[in-house]
């Protein structure tokens, strides 16, 4: 069967070749979540011409065979084919995948179990009583309801409460309490919606019922957020909110309870385990556009009722036949990430700042102004001194370096994740004092002696060129705890990351391997 779907596949490949080529090559990945494709045509006048077809019924149908004769799902593959006719098929779980863009090469996940630790998790917890109030915050809804039937001629037709019953099941399957003032307006109504039509109560957003309240938080394993892969993952980072240490720096957490959708994939939820300086309760923003950390909004739904009172008694809001915005007065906040030079004045809220294509050698001495700054990112950019990150929490660098002095990052308390490329030979040794690194790309580097790297025996994710690789495992320097790594070589054919893989230790010589040839005319 594999053999069969394979062919459909090479003739969209031939049929779409320039004149000319010499060669294609069409990596791919398939599977009942979809397909994804990339490669390319060789030409004798150029190296490579992209252009390649995208079958995506008979990629799915590959997928398919491929799963009945191994099953795998999804699966990596790769098809190289000739004017000859001439083609073989690469097949293999996704455990190994092409990696695509600035970051091209293969990678491979050796323990597909392990998650970066997030910071949030470590935070000093909070201590402070809630701030809603229950009473208050049903004196409230009742208000803003009475405020909303003005404006709208009606009143806003709700569902019936929620019983103590229903309640007490749903935080039975939650695995937390409400917050009460929470709480207290489900026994008012169960959410705000009656079939498929809702009130956006919140804001924009659409009060959930318990029931929904419990499923997404089902759906999200218990408040955890996706894991999005390795290349996507390994230098992350999560920015604190405004104010400062009130939620948990955490893309996603089991005691934040989401109570309010605006339907894109974004939440309001209510956090019942609040960082330090936070309250039981208070209500933050978090979902698909909030990967970069939470949002803080009110210290309670009874704070946050009262806002929206606020809003209407000062006219602001606009009407759309049964549906009323507020409207959020206007603010400009000094920004949190900045993309393109450093600024004259760096702000102090500054928590991100990639700094792109700069003429010259970059002085980071004033990025010092921004004392809570995660990530720098040099981008086709140089210094000469890393002694200014001595003096902040960065938690992803990458940097090229135009002395190869790795001295100022020995021994610093935040560093997780460098991203290194350098114009001169670098010593690694200071790295071995670098308490946190979990992630860690040298492709880009000129490194002497690779040894080092055998003692940073907590890395957990390892970027490096072929040449490189082969040096490290020749001399038995792969740190033990590696448990995602690439191989930095844009050339590199699944074959290769195969062998590579196999050395790594993982299991590959069941790869699946189909050869054939087409009658064609050649192009």
């Amino acid at each position: 069967m594999v053999d069969q779907a394979v062919r459909p596949i090479v003739e969209a490949i031939v049929a779409k070749a320039p004149n000319g080529w010499t060669h294609a090559v069409l990596h791919g990945r398939a599977g009942r979540g979809g397909t994804s494709v990339t490669g390319g045509y060789s030409r004798r006048s150029e190296q490579w011409n992209v252009g390649m077809p995208s079958p995506y019924v008979e990629l799915m149908a590959l997928a398919e065979a491929v799963r009945e004769d191994r099953g795998w799902e999804p699966v990596s593959l790769e098809i190289q084919c000739r004017p000859s006719g001439e083609y073989q098929l690469v097949a293999f779980t996704d455990a190994i995948s092409r990696v695509n863009g600035l970051g091209s090469g293969f990678q491979v996940v050796l323990d597909p179990d392990y998650r970066l630790p997030q910071p949030g998790l470590h935070q000093e917890p909070g201590t402070a009583a809630p701030a809603g109030d229950p009473e208050l915050a049903v004196a409230r809804f009742r208000a803003y309801l009475e405020r909303r039937a003005a404006i709208l001629g009606h009143p806003d037709q709700l569902p019936p409460p929620a019983s103590a019953a229903a309640i007490d099941e749903a935080e039975r399957r939650l695995g937390r309490r409400l917050p009460a003032d929470l709480r207290a307006l489900y026994m008012i109504a169960d959410g705000d919606g009656i079939g498929y039509e809702n009130r956006y109560l919140f804001q924009g957003n659409a009060w959930l019922p318990l029931k929904s309240v419990v499923a997404e938080h089902t759906d999200w394993s218990g408040g955890e957020r996706p894991w999005y892969g390795w290349d996507l993952e390994w230098e992350g980072v999560v920015f604190d909110t405004t104010p400062t240490d009130t939620v948990r720096r955490c893309g996603g957490h089991p005691g934040w309870l989401r109570f309010g959708t605006s339907e894109d994939g974004n939440f309001l939820a209510v956090d019942t385990d609040p960082a330090r300086d936070g309250r039981p309760g208070q209500v933050i923003s978090t979902g698909r556009d909030y990967d970069d950390g939470p949002a803080y909004v009110a210290d309670s739904i009874t704070s946050l009722l009262g806002h929206y009172l606020e809003l209407l008694d000062q006219g602001a809001y606009e009407q759309h036949g049964d549906h009323i915005s507020l409207i959020e007065p206007s603010c400009d906040p000094d920004p949190q990430q900045i993309i393109g030079d450093t600024p004259d004045e760096v702000p102090p809220t500054l928590q991100a700042i990639h700094i792109n294509d700069a003429k010259g050698l970059v002085d980071l001495a004033p990025l010092t102004a921004a004392p809570n700054l995660r990530r720098l990112h040099l981008n086709r950019s140089t210094t000469a001194d890393l002694t200014p990150v001595r003096e902040l929490p960065v938690e992803s660098l990458r940097v090229t370096l135009d002395n190869g002095d790795l001295t100022p990052l020995s021994g610093h308390p935040h560093l997780t994740s460098l991203d290194l490329t350098t114009t001169v030979p670098a010593d690694l040794t200071p790295l071995r004092a670098v308490p946190h690194l979990r992630g860690l790309d040298l492709s880009g580097a000129e490194v002497p002696d690779p040894s080092v790297l055998a003692d940073l025996t907590d890395l957990r994710y390892l970027s490096l060129t072929g040449r490189q690789w082969a040096t490290l495992l020749d001399e038995g320097g792969v740190p033990p705890t590696v448990a995602a790594a690439r191989l930095a070589e844009a050339d590199a054919t699944l074959d290769d990351a195969l062998a590579w893989a196999a050395r790594l230790g993982l299991t590959t010589d069941n790869a699946l391997r189909v050869t054939g040839t087409l009658k064609t005319t050649g192009g």
